[in-house]
């Protein structure tokens, strides 16, 4: 199921690094798919790990994308066009929303994934207890 996993994560972000750079030799695609994969199964212990890698890793993308796109235009013409000015400011307001929320999935993700045995987690469920015993002790019967 991990490898999966893997295989689903590594071809999103794989996606993702493509779209950014459009016409980009298929070996250097390649590369990076096989670069991210690695990386997927070497940090990622559990399924919510690698999807978590993944969302971040695609964030990451996203923010990058507007970047790319300037670059891009600018090395085309010395001045922008009023055209393309449209473009990169649609690719910029896009990016940054679609990074945003890749990040904060993979925010949310990676501390769903935390192990359930370490300090934080035990604080949470001793504090949520006494929460709880405290509602039941203030009802009234």
């Amino acid at each position: 199921m991990k490898l999966l996993n893997v295989i689903l994560g590594t071809t999103v972000v794989t996606i993702g690094f493509w779209l950014i750079w459009g016409s980009i030799s298929p070996f250097i695609v390649l590369g990076w798919a096989f670069t991210v994969g690695l990386f997927l199964w070497v940090m990622a212990e559990s399924i919510s790990r690698i999807w978590a890698w993944s969302t971040l890793l695609l964030g990451l993308e996203s923010l990058v994308w507007p970047m790319v796109l300037m670059v891009q235009l600018k090395g085309t013409f010395d001045t922008v066009p009023e055209s393309e000015m449209g473009t990169m400011l649609s690719a910029v307001v896009l990016g940054l929303f679609s990074s945003v929320f890749w990040i904060s999935f993979a925010y949310g993700l990676f501390n769903r994934s935390r192990t359930p045995d370490s300090p934080l987690s035990k604080e949470r469920s001793t504090m949520l207890s006494r929460s709880r015993s405290m509602k039941k002790a203030k009802k009234p019967a």
